[in-house]
């Protein structure tokens, strides 16, 4: 007999289905890029991939892994304490910091490990952490982990925040957490308001600035460069590699070198966990190195994100969030949100429906991701798509 937990979990998985929340998987059948290869054998349009700057399948960046795994091998086989640490991963824990104005930086397998290891070695239960309530869900389960004082403060409310700094007052050390770019709705943590409070508050700022490094500021170097902050003392960064910075694995902690050291003797996932692969650091540090080089392909993303929002601005759709190439398109119904996307996927565009728990109740939504490899005719094709799609749902109202 199986156990009753296993009767009760098909039971739940009925209703998510009967629900229409059933987050099925699809399937890739080639490299990830804009144009993509499914299992059936279709060619789509892809726009929801964190593929930002199109590094993911670029023939510069596999040139760079062929590389890296010819000089450092495949995998190390250790944490980074025992014997898991090679100059390449010290190479790119310099060139991140570096690139980001911090003293030092350090690696872990994946950003959900960066923050899931960044609080708990700092803080305890005469401290406070004040975290805005759309933070992304690896910040909250770092959190979780730790027993300091949480406060959560409503979404970029600074009064709100205000509010929460003068509750953790007589805390023994305070940290606000903020993701710098919010991944469901595209819209600025509203960083110089949040420093200014910092200072004020005597706190400790950490970002998390995944949907950010590689492209948001003038030169990529993400949220703190877009509003004048690089290098601001407060700042403590969190990312990825696994967006913009080619799409693989791969997070960081970058900030004060005596924290970062600490981080070294005491942050579990750093400590209990193997070391990245020299593949991915070797090509992560390529990468970095092409990016201090040249903004063309931040820049042509800058541009294909001001074309795409105009046009569906254009077309009546409800869209969220500035200048950012995360595009929600608001639908607010689950079920309309997936047969949303499974239309669009009939008209060669792939995207896919969000909903709860994902985003809250009531604000389900597509969202589209532009990415630097998309041409003119690709966004034409994707606005034309949404144009006829949403015209036949009712979401649109034709115009004449």
């Amino acid at each position: 007999m199986s156990h009753r937990l296993i009767p009760h979990i098909q039971k739940e998985l009925e209703e998510i289905r009967a629900a229409g929340l059933y987050k099925a998987e699809r399937i890739i059948d080639s490299h990830q890029g804009v144009e993509i290869r499914l299992a059936d054998g279709r060619t789509v349009l892809n726009f929801c991939a964190n593929n930002y700057l199109g590094l993911a399948s670029h023939p510069r960046v596999i040139q760079a892994a062929h590389e890296a795994l010819d000089r450092w091998g495949y995998g190390m086989a250790s944490v980074r304490f025992i014997c898991g640490t090679q100059s390449v991963h010290k190479a790119l824990e310099k060139a991140i910091a570096d690139f980001l104005h911090t003293d030092d930086s350090i690696l872990y397998a994946a950003a959900f490990d960066a923050n899931g290891g960044v609080f708990e070695p700092f803080f305890g239960p005469e401290d406070a952490i004040i975290s805005d309530s759309l933070n992304h869900a690896s910040l909250i389960d770092g959190i979780r982990l730790t027993k300091a004082q949480r406060f959560v403060y409503k979404h970029a409310d600074m009064e709100d925040l205000a509010r929460r700094l003068q509750e953790a007052s007589k805390a023994r050390f305070r940290v606000i957490v903020t993701d710098g770019v919010f991944s469901m709705d595209g819209d600025y943590a509203p960083l110089p308001e949040i420093i200014q409070l910092a200072r004020q508050y005597d706190a400790l700022v950490i970002v998390d600035d995944s949907h950010a490094t590689g492209f948001v500021g003038q030169t990529g170097r993400g949220t703190p460069e877009k509003f004048g902050l690089l290098g601001a003392p407060e700042l403590i960064i969190t990312g990825t590699l696994g967006k913009a910075l080619g799409g693989a694995m791969g997070g960081f902690v970058a900030g004060p070198a005596p924290l970062i050291e600490y981080l070294r003797q005491r942050s579990r996932p750093y400590l209990f966990s193997n070391s990245l692969s020299p593949v991915i650091a070797g090509t992560a540090l390529s990468i970095f190195h092409w990016l201090s080089e040249t903004t063309e392909l931040r820049d042509r993303l800058e541009e294909n994100t001001r074309y795409f929002r105009q046009g569906l601005s254009k077309l009546g759709f409800t869209i969220k969030g500035d200048d950012h190439p995360i595009v929600p398109i608001m639908l607010y119904d689950a079920v309309l949100a997936n047969r949303f996307a499974d239309a669009l996927l009939e008209e060669g565009i792939y995207v896919i429906g969000f909903s709860y728990p994902v985003v809250p109740k009531g604000e389900a939504r597509i969202r589209v991701q532009l990415c630097a490899a998309h041409t003119r005719e690709h966004l034409d094709k994707a606005l034309s798509a949404f144009e006829k799609v949403g015209r036949r749902l009712g979401v649109v109202t034709p115009t004449f």
